[in-house]
């Protein structure tokens, strides 16, 4: 067990450090409100997938979507869970559409 939350504190710093070096206009400063409010429900690992809190969802729907998945990095994918980003952005009501790409993940059809 000490070895599994050694790997997701890790990962959990090094999403922190992404946003942190991402500039505050990029995407109208969307990185680091995701970050603040909604990491704990996209990081790996994959399962359980745990309904975000109403404060994620609001950022999600002011989120400027397109903007932020032009911007995901093979490196992002590796500590986010794009599988919970999908049951994230569904349970906020602001699904993807199917077939649109965020990084080099193709949204599944519904």
């Amino acid at each position: 067990m000490g070895k599994l939350s050694g790997l997701f504190l890790i990962m959990a710093l090094v999403l922190l450090a992404m946003v942190a070096t991402a500039k505050s206009d990029d995407c109208n400063g969307g990185f680091k409100e995701l970050a603040a409010e909604c990491q704990q429900y996209v990081l790996y690992p994959a399962n359980p997938k745990i309904p975000p809190s109403d404060a994620c969802c609001g950022v999600i729907q002011k989120a400027d979507v397109p903007c932020l998945c032009s911007k995901i990095t093979k490196e992002t994918e590796m500590v986010v869970c794009m599988e919970k980003v999908v049951y994230v952005a569904g349970y906020c009501k602001r699904p993807l559409q199917p077939g649109s790409k965020c990084g080099r993940y193709t949204f599944p059809s519904l």
